[in-house]
Order: C-alpha cells, then structure tokens, then sequence
C-alpha cells in the first residue's frame, strides 16, 4: 500500500499532463505539459469524462452545465477524433429527471458512441433506475455492469456505488464479482484489459470511502493479463499508480474540484478562485496502439 508520503506525491500531479505508455505490461510515465497525441495508424483512441454534477448550484461551480460544455469542446478540438467516449459516474448532482434530461442533451451534442457507470449521486432515491433507464448499458447484466470490446481492447463497466457510504467505502458484491470471472475466462492474456468504475478501486484514503474494499477479488481474476487499466471518477483529481500489470487513474471533474486527501475535514466541493476554476477541471484522452499500448493524457479546460 502507498505510503501517505507517496499519496500527496501523486496527487501533486493532478492537473498536468501524463501519458502512460504500456508495454508488454511495463508502464512508463511521459509528462506531456498537457499537450495531446494522435493514435497512430491502425489504433483508436476514446476520452473519459467524469463527475459532471449538473443540477449542482453553489459557488464552487455556479454553471456545471457551462463547464461539461467546455470539456466536450476541448474534446472536439482533438488532433483525432475519439472512437467513442466514457463516462465514470456523478452526470448527475440529485438524480432528478430534468438534470438526466439536461446531461443527455449536452453529451448527446458531442455525437460520440458514449458509455457510462453510475456515480453515487446517480442513484439517489431509486437505486438507479432512471440512470440505467437512460445511460445503462447495452446487453448490461440485471445489476447494470457490462462489458464491450473496441479496437481489440476489452472494456469492463463495473457498479460500485449501490451501497456506498463514506463510513465503509464502495462494494462490487458477490454477484458481480462472480459474472466478472466468467466474463474474462474467455480473453486471452494479451487482451489489453480497461475497467471502469466510479469508486477508486484501490485505497486512496479509506477515512472518506475512497476504496472499494472487495476489489481485491477482482484484481485477482486479471493477474494473468498483461495490461490492465482501470478508470475511476468520484475524487475529482487525478491520481496515479502503478502495481505490476495494473495502472489505476483517477480523473478531473468538469464540475469542481475536491481537496486532496487529508487535507481538510472532509471531501465535497472545494471553491477555488473563478479564474483558476478551469485549470483543475479536464478531461482524459487516451489513446490505444497495438503492440505498445495505451497512453493517457489528462488536459484541463484551461
């Protein structure tokens, strides 16, 4: 497990630009000063969104709907347009119909192949029902996870939420833990592996739920691959490690930012200056390779 010191280390990345480059299981880390790469020929690439948070209204972000905005222009900008897009939970503040109805209409404008898992504040009220109504997944398994494979990559939509509470953290629970198992049994080892979810599915900072203790179990049934990548939301920061085969990323919000572990009472919307808002809002463009790998880059909106 990481030391605390190591923690703040990573943490203090959160903003700039880092490319991990996987290579026959071995990552490497690029800073890229935010700039964004093209997938050579023959790969794809796809951009994770998270934690948009419309319906929100207080000052740490008085227009959430404003800021998705600017994250899917940044996205259009990009060199390549992305294959499809990925959504890791919180599109919405209170899970009430209109802020589905408004989030729907904003992603919908940037006209992408768009996946998503539930953030808790998805599923406020009815466990989900209206977020799997609208944003489930296709062929989804009856608690809502699912799988899909793009460009030879194996994508893993995992449900950590149902349940949560900053007391004990996340839980994926023994149904989805077993259909993750029959899942994988058919990939073969090479099979580069990304896992999404909303929780971190490792030990950021138990003190505030920031875990998903069963996710062990999971990890366990990966062992065998030799690229697996796991996107994660809820912290509203990027950080960062690496364990043998495993990278695990937290990513920005484009609603507001978090305080880093530790380092106030509690989580929840942290107020920063206004002209500082966008410079630690962003978006994750990550690009795939065969034979090489995948290499993320985390860009503001600044």
């Amino acid at each position: 497990m990481s030391t605390r010191r190591d923690l703040l280390k990573c943490m203090s990345w959160a903003g700039a630009g880092i490319v991990w480059s996987v290579a026959g299981g071995v990552p490497r880390a690029v800073n890229l000063g935010g700039s964004a790469l093209a997938a050579p020929a023959g790969g794809f690439s796809f951009v994770q969104i998270s934690d948009s948070h419309i319906g929100f209204k207080a000052d740490a972000n008085p227009d959430p709907n404003g800021t998705l905005q600017l994250a899917l222009d940044k996205i259009a900008a990009l060199p390549q347009k992305p294959a499809m897009m990925v959504h890791t939970g919180d599109v919405t503040h209170l899970s009430k119909p209109e802020q589905f109805d408004t989030a729907d209409q904003i992603i919908k404008s940037a006209k992408l192949d768009t996946h998503y898992v539930p953030g808790e504040h998805d599923v406020i009220g009815d466990d989900g029902k209206m977020f799997f109504d609208r944003f489930g997944g296709k062929a989804a398994a009856p608690g809502g996870w699912y799988s899909f494979d793009q460009g030879g990559v194996h994508f893993v939509a995992l449900i950590n939420v149902l349940g949560f509470s900053p007391q004990t953290g996340a839980t994926l629970g023994k149904d989805q833990l077993e259909w993750l198992e029959g899942d994988l049994k058919g990939k073969t080892a090479s099979t580069p592996i990304v896992v999404l979810a909303h929780i971190p599915l490792w030990s950021i900072y138990p003190q505030w739920g920031w875990v998903t203790p069963d996710a062990d179990q999971a990890f366990a049934y990966m062992k065998r691959f030799g690229s697996v990548t796991v996107l994660n939301g809820h912290i509203h920061q990027v950080v960062q490690k690496v364990e043998g085969q495993v990278t695990f990323q937290t990513a920005m919000s484009t609603a507001f930012p978090q305080p880093e572990a530790g380092t106030a009472p509690s989580p929840g919307p942290m107020k920063v200056p206004a002209d500082k808002l966008k410079s630690v809002l962003g978006i994750r463009d990550v690009d795939y390779v065969p034979m090489a790998g995948l290499k993320l880059s985390d860009q503001t909106l600044a």
